[in-house]
């Protein structure tokens, strides 16, 4: 039972702290969309989106307005593109046309995004997986709402170099044609090591082909709400530290949950999980940077600054996981410097560096995420960056991921304006040493001798 207490008590992380649920993710499958004539292929592809999801908007309104929770984003997601395609797309621009289609059912069913123009390549590439990443710069350069992941890498395969050393490639081909936005494609493109299948969250959402044709997922949010909790325990010891941070994870994770269900029932779609990430957004006083910084950090990337955000994502998880049934997707804290303005703040001071935020991911919940870069820097660093991200995921058993955004035309200390939710963000310097020969060597990186758990 709910008593007037929690009541109130949510009531003030909604309106004073800034709790929301950042997003209710719908996950369809299009495995039964596929045939080997394009135009058909796409028509089913609209048909079945615009279908299932018709009420996903209204439904997440109704939610929000009932219980007064703000739901930020409503998301589709669908199996991974590359799958489904493959039948009848032949070269990459017959898979731009599927992007279109998706940005057209995304658009007229009115969410905000939609993931899963994806390939899963950790082992290898058929020919249709690298025609969708050779697509990608074109199919992000003509839509608003799509977005795409590509998987190289995983504990139980190793890292694909090859795919590696293609999306360090794709990822400038992506930032120079949407040159006058920006670079935004970038924004809308990760590169994965361990992609979870059900992950509500963008631009990696895509819809796994172990889940059921539709499910919900929803990831909720509350980085204010934990720095409020941090504030009434300073000076307190560490175990009071984490008791504060479990509980609060706890009533955060039980607002996602009420929501999920909620959502599941109305729509009649399964329910999936709850994703217990803390997503910042650029708004003061939603940061996770703030969260480490009332820890006692003078700024974030002090020394301490990896412990405190283990820390952080430990006792999130173990409050969160108490409040929910299933528990899934990314799950922790992510870190993305343009979405997070403690982060912009310690870039730009000078507190926070590349590196440090590549030692942050072992661990966080993702891994370079967001971060503006020259529009110079060379495909194969991007390629050494992507690689080194996936390493730490294979070898730790754990999801990281790299968001790079090459910004054309811009240099490090330059600014760079995202909109929205994506923010701002400072260029940051790369190093300038390079790995061409490395990234050149191709083939697989093998999987690490504890992968093989049998």
């Amino acid at each position: 039972m709910i008593n007037l207490l929690e009541v109130n008590e949510t009531n003030t992380m909604i309106e004073q702290e800034k709790l929301d649920v950042r997003t209710i993710t719908m996950g369809i499958s299009l495995l039964d969309c596929v045939d080997a004539d394009l135009e058909t292929l796409n028509r089913n592809i609209y048909e079945k989106i615009t279908r299932v999801a018709r009420d996903l908007v209204s439904t997440g309104q109704e939610i929000e307005r009932e219980y007064g929770i703000p739901i930020v984003n409503k998301r589709i997601s669908v199996t991974p593109i590359a799958l489904v395609g493959g039948g009848a797309c032949t070269c990459p621009e017959d898979f731009v046309t599927i992007a279109r289609t998706l940005d057209a059912a995304a658009q007229e069913t009115g969410v905000n995004f939609l993931g899963g123009y994806s390939a899963l390549v950790s082992k290898g590439m058929t020919r249709a997986d690298e025609n969708l990443i050779r697509s990608i710069p074109e199919a992000l350069a003509s839509t608003e709402r799509v977005c795409s992941s590509v998987n190289i890498g995983s504990t139980r395969t190793g890292i694909n170099m090859d795919a590696v050393k293609l999306m360090g490639e794709i990822v400038l081909e992506t930032a120079e044609a949407t040159k006058e936005n920006n670079s935004l494609g970038c924004a809308k493109l990760v590169v994965f090591c361990n992609a979870p299948d059900d992950n509500p969250f963008m631009a990696g959402a895509f819809h796994g082909v172990t889940e059921a044709d539709a499910v919900i997922n929803v990831g909720v949010s509350g980085p204010g709400v934990v720095k409020h909790a941090l504030e009434n325990v300073r000076g307190e010891n560490f175990e009071v530290l984490c008791e504060t941070v479990k509980k609060t994870a706890f009533k955060v994770t039980r607002v996602g949950q009420l929501v999920a269900r909620e959502a599941s029932e109305r729509l009649g779609v399964p329910f999936g999980i709850v994703d217990l990430s803390l997503a910042p957004t650029p708004a003061v006083g939603d940061s996770v940077a703030g969260i480490l910084e009332e820890m006692g950090l003078e700024s974030v990337g002090a020394p301490g600054t990896t412990a405190a955000l283990a820390l952080l994502n430990d006792q999130v998880k173990k409050g969160g996981v108490m409040a929910s049934s299933f528990v899934g997707g990314l799950s922790g804290a992510f870190i993305p410097v343009s979405e997070d303005q403690g982060m912009i703040d310690a870039v730009t001071r000078g507190a926070l560096s590349i590196e440090k935020l590549e030692a942050m991911t072992c661990v966080c919940s993702v891994g370079l995420d967001m971060i503006a870069i020259p529009g110079t820097t060379p495909a194969t660093t991007i390629s050494g960056m992507i690689a080194d991200e996936a390493a730490i995921g294979m070898i730790n058993q754990k999801t990281t991921a790299v968001r790079l955004i090459p910004v054309v035309g811009k240099e490090v200390g330059d600014t760079v304006e995202f909109g929205g939710l994506l923010g701002y963000a400072p260029v940051q310097q790369v190093n300038p040493f390079g790995c061409e020969e490395f990234v050149n060597r191709g083939g697989r990186i093998p999987a690490p001798i504890h992968s093989f758990k049998n």
